[in-house]
C-alpha cells in the first residue's frame, strides 16, 4: 500500500467514525433518518457529480448502471441495519462488530474472487487489526453487556460492508466508474428506494429534521466523503489492503465514545489501539 493510499484511507476513517457518532446521537431514526441524510448528500454532491461526468466522460452502459443500482441496494441494507443497531445497542458494540466483520469477509472474498495474494506481512497486519477489533468487544467489556440485538445487527451490518466493498471495488477498478459518481449514484438509488417509506412517515421525518438538523447534514456530508476517499484508494490498491486499513476508524470511534459518550474501560481500548496501530504499519509496509 502506498503512502498516498494510506493517507486517503486514514482520512476516510476519521470522517467515518465522526458520522457514526452523529448517527448514534440520533438513535432510533430508522429509515426516515437514512432518507433525510441521503437527500442532503444528493443535493450537496450533485454539482461535483455533474463535473465528474462532464470532465471524465465515463462509459456508462447497462453493466455500469447495474453496478450502480446493486451498490444502492447493498448500501440500503447497510444503513438501515446500522441505524437499527444504534437504536438497540451501544456504539462500542455495534460499530466494532460491523467494522470488524467487514474486512475479514472482504479480504477472504478478494482472495477467492480476484486472485489477490497478500504478503505474509499483510496477513499479520490483518490479524492484528482483527485482534484489536475483538479486544474492543471482549468478554470483560462491551460485548458481555451488549449481547443480543446489538450484536446481531452489528454482525449483519458487517456482511453488507463486505458485500458492497467487493461490489464497488469491481465498479471503480474494473468498470472504471469514477468513485464520486459511483458514490452519488449509490446514494440516489438508496434514497429513491426509501422515498415511499419516507412519504408514509412524513411527520417522523419532519420531527427528525427539526430535532437533529446538524446530525442529518453532518452525516450527509461525511458519509459520502469517507466512502469516496475509500473508493479512490481502491482504484489502485487491492481490497485486501484497503478494507482492513480503514478499520482504524474503530479506534477513533472508540476514543470518541469514551470521551463524548462516557464509555470507559480505557485499558482495554489501549490494548486494542496498540494492536491496530501495529497492524496498520504492517499493511503499509506490506
Amino acid at each position: 500500500m502506498t503512502l498516498f493510499a494510506l493517507a486517503l484511507v486514514l482520512a476516510a476513517a476519521v470522517f467515518h467514525a465522526t458520522w457514526n457518532l452523529l448517527a448514534k446521537r440520533v438513535g432510533d431514526g430508522g429509515a426516515a433518518f437514512v432518507w433525510l441524510f441521503g437527500l442532503c448528500s444528493l443535493v450537496i454532491y450533485a454539482p461535483l457529480a455533474v463535473v465528474v461526468v462532464l470532465v471524465s466522460e465515463p462509459h456508462l452502459g447497462p453493466v455500469e448502471y447495474l453496478f450502480m443500482f446493486g451498490s444502492g441496494v447493498l448500501h440500503l441494507g447497510y444503513f438501515v441495519l446500522l441505524q437499527r443497531g444504534y437504536a438497540v445497542g451501544d456504539l462500542s458494540v455495534v460499530y466494532p462488530l460491523a467494522r470488524g466483520t467487514g474486512p475479514l469477509l472482504a479480504t477472504a472474498a478478494a482472495i477467492v474472487l480476484f486472485g489477490e495474494r497478500p504478503s505474509l506481512l499483510v496477513f499479520i497486519g490483518i490479524g492484528l487489526i482483527t485482534a484489536g477489533v475483538f479486544v474492543l468487544t471482549s468478554e470483560s467489556g462491551s460485548l458481555s453487556t451488549g449481547l443480543g440485538a446489538g450484536v446481531v445487527y452489528g454482525l449483519l451490518t458487517g456482511v453488507f460492508i463486505a458485500a458492497y466493498t467487493i461490489w464497488d471495488k469491481q465498479a471503480v477498478s474494473a468498470l472504471l466508474i469514477p468513485p464520486l459518481l459511483q458514490s452519488w449514484a449509490t446514494i440516489l438509488v438508496t434514497t429513491l428506494l426509501l422515498t415511499p417509506v419516507a412519504m408514509t412517515r412524513r411527520k417522523e421525518a419532519r420531527a427528525l429534521w427539526r430535532a437533529h438538523k446538524p446530525e442529518v447534514i453532518g452525516v450527509g456530508v461525511l458519509s459520502p466523503l469517507s466512502y469516496i476517499l475509500v473508493l479512490t484508494a481502491l482504484v489502485f490498491t487491492p481490497v485486501s489492503y484497503v478494507a482492513p486499513a480503514r478499520e482504524i476508524s474503530i479506534l477513533i470511534g472508540a476514543a470518541m465514545g469514551a470521551r463524548l459518550l462516557s464509555e470507559g474501560d480505557s485499558t482495554r481500548r489501549l490494548i486494542a489501539a496498540g494492536a491496530m496501530v501495529v497492524g496498520i504499519i504492517a499493511l503499509a509496509l506490506g
